[in-house]
């Protein structure tokens, strides 16, 4: 399928971005820095190869949100109308979830399989150890959601659960073999459930291509070209699952940037991208490094932040802005002064027309935002901590989306056992013991709304059993065949409103969110489609939902892992010294203190116009006594013509 239009690429491209974009067959690493336009340099990749003939059908383009995912899709379109709907995007999961569907029964996975988001796990989990007689007051197995974690770190890994004690949880080392238990009664307990938790999905599209010949060689060939977003972000499984897909017409494209490479406790493996010119020794590489974003100053404190780690692929960001204003260090005297001098400055950027959504203060580790959570309440500047509950993780959202799993799957434990558990006298032990007698049935969910259900609840529960019977029939009788839309009206409407009345103090504000959620479901028509996109959205991204549905005008406080991807004119830097950035906790080699190099070096590129460093020179010790504070290594490495140093007394307060 050719384009409709021809697209002028050397007049739309920078010359860089052009040889990717028109790059030829055969695998390609594309180095791409900060602001250097990846995005725009992938979907003109999208839509050059269809110019060129490549049917959109066969072309895979992986992401790791589905944000990012939707973006580029939609500017495919705007290139080449009429053929985004037909390339395979989307996250890893969403791809993985896609092929399951269809091929699942392969593996051990009925097509109405439901997947389970990490709460759901934990309780899952927690289920299996008790079965087993592990009880939260035996020993110091790990429970829920730290043993999850264990769990999904040696899937993703690609390596045992002992060797992943040994490197990261040495304190439960003596329990590898209850563990390996544990996870062996986990898997079994979810295949009989048909359910499939985040790593499932990963795992079992590889076991599909290694178990399968056939299957492998017929996706293999259906995609002739797959493109890779933030490769540096991919763990082994990732990365093997790929080199599956590629391994027949081998026209693989992986965009990343290794100094951007963060998130090795998730089990990304910088590996990837650094050893893929030796798993593809025909692999042309192509850098990105002409910036849209940042002023020269502040690109020439970024290129200098990252000069002395060792192991990179060399590159230097240029600037296409004009000259701005320098980078700051300012050496408050404690914390409590740091966040007098970033409130004042946030006070007089706004006060000379700075956007507050256009401010960002970033942290190495949450608690560093404390005191300046303080100083911006007392003065009363509106600020969004990003670490703040999710719209769809929320307790009322988790509830109507339980109901709606059991009528989907009414195998499904951990939606029944949530959906027991919110009636007042039922807790984790009744609410197993009532899910093991009506599992037992041949349909769950008619043995629930029963007459002979009565004897199982306890007598406290009983004046809530009406209400929750009610809502099971009004799901039962309105069925699979309508828009989830209306399934959670008839829950909110058949019995959960009463409930959330009974439950909630700020139940009109919980219900103005289920009435919300209600909108956004409107958009499917198929209720196991809605789940399973709620799932994987869930896992991935931040949702920031306003009750009228326009985002808060705030200023942003996030740690740098959460601010990767994201730009802001104005940035703060706080914290910048030994002992809390880098991270003492996470730095015992060399590569522990390059990985902390690499998040100095994305904090600082976050910034497009101005740039605060904030370091403070002594500390409160436990004690009563001050004790001085070291400037980050970080800094101390920079020459001083990247940066001068400001005047703080105009912003305290004393």
């Amino acid at each position: 399928m050719a384009l409709q239009h021809i697209i002028d690429y050397e007049s739309e491209l920078n010359p860089q971005q052009h040889a990717v974009v028109t790059a030829g067959r055969g695998p390609l690493l594309v180095i791409a820095g900060a602001g250097s336009g990846k995005t725009r340099t992938l979907t003109y990749r999208v839509a050059h190869l269809i110019e060129t003939g490549v049917d959109p059908h066969r072309i895979l383009l992986l992401t790791f949100t589905n944000k990012a995912a939707r973006e580029m899709l939609h500017r495919v379109d705007m290139l080449a109308p009429s053929t985004a709907t037909s390339i395979w995007g989307g996250t890893f999961h969403h791809i993985a979830n896609h092929i399951l569907r269809v091929h699942g029964e392969r593996v051990g996975l009925a097509q109405n399989y439901t997947i389970l988001d990490q709460s759901d796990a934990y309780s899952i989990l927690d289920a299996t150890m008790l079965d087993l007689g592990h009880k939260k007051k035996d020993g110091i197995i790990p429970q829920g959601g730290v043993l999850f974690n264990i769990l999904s770190l040696a899937r993703n890994t690609r390596i045992d659960i002992e060797q992943v004690l040994q490197e990261r949880y040495p304190f439960f080392l003596e329990y590898a073999a209850e563990i390996e238990k544990i996870h062996s009664s986990y898997t079994e307990r979810k295949r009989r459930q048909n359910l499939a938790d985040f790593d499932d999905l990963l795992c079992l599209w590889l076991e599909l291509m290694e178990s399968n010949e056939n299957l492998r060689v017929f996706y293999a060939d259906r995609f002739e070209h797959i493109l890779v977003d933030e490769y540096q972000d991919t763990n082994k499984l990732q990365a093997d699952i790929i080199d599956k897909l590629a391994a027949l017409h081998r026209n693989l494209m992986v965009v990343g940037d290794d100094s951007q490479s963060i998130y090795s406790f998730r089990g990304a493996n910088f590996e990837n991208i650094m050893a893929f010119p030796e798993r593809y020794p025909d692999a042309r590489i192509i850098k990105l490094e002409y910036n849209y974003r940042s002023t020269p100053e502040i690109l020439g404190l970024a290129n200098e932040s990252i000069l002395l780690n060792t192991r990179q692929f060399r590159k230097v960001l240029q600037p296409l802005r004009h000259t701005g204003l320098e980078p700051q260090a300012v050496r408050p005297g404690d914390v409590y002064e740091q966040a007098q001098f970033v409130a004042g400055k946030i006070q007089e950027l706004t006060a000379s027309g700075t956007p507050r959504g256009e401010i960002a203060v970033l942290y190495r580790a949450h608690y560093h935002s404390m005191e300046l959570q303080m100083e911006l309440t007392r003065r009363d500047i509106k600020f969004d901590v990003r670490s703040g509950l999710r719209f769809f993780e929320q307790a009322h959202i988790k509830d109507i989306v339980s109901y709606l799993k059991v009528l989907v799957n009414p195998q499904d434990e951990a939606a029944w056992k949530r959906i027991l558990q919110l009636m007042p006298g039922i807790g984790i032990k009744t609410s197993q013991k009532i899910f093991t007698r009506i599992q037992s049935t041949a349909n769950p969910l008619e043995a629930c709304i029963g007459d002979q259900m009565q004897a199982l609840i306890p007598k406290g529960a009983r004046p809530y059993w009406g209400g929750m019977r009610e809502t099971l029939s009004g799901l039962a009788q309105t069925g699979l065949e309508v828009s989830p839309s209306v399934l959670i009206k008839t829950a909110l409407e058949s019995g959960y409103r009463d409930l959330m009345y009974s439950k909630y103090m700020d139940a009109d504000s919980r219900i103005d969110d289920v009435e919300q959620f209600l909108s956004f479901a409107a958009q499917y028509d198929s209720l196991s489609d809605f789940l399973s996109e709620l799932a994987l959205m869930t896992s991935t991204e931040t949702e920031e939902v306003q009750a009228d549905g326009v985002p808060q005008e705030t200023v942003k406080l996030t740690t740098i892992h959460q601010a990767k991807g994201l730009e802001w004119s104005v940035v703060f830097l706080i914290c910048l010294v030994e002992g809390r950035f880098p991270n003492p906790n996470n730095f015992t080699s060399l590569d522990d203190e390059e990985e902390e190099r690499r998040l100095f070096y994305v904090a600082v590129t976050r910034g497009k116009d101005r740039l605060y460093l904030c370091s403070p020179l002594r500390q409160k010790e436990s004690t009563g006594y001050m004790s001085s504070l070291k400037p980050s290594r970080f800094l101390r490495e920079l020459p001083d013509s990247c940066y001068r140093h400001a005047d703080t007394s105009d912003y305290y307060e004393f």
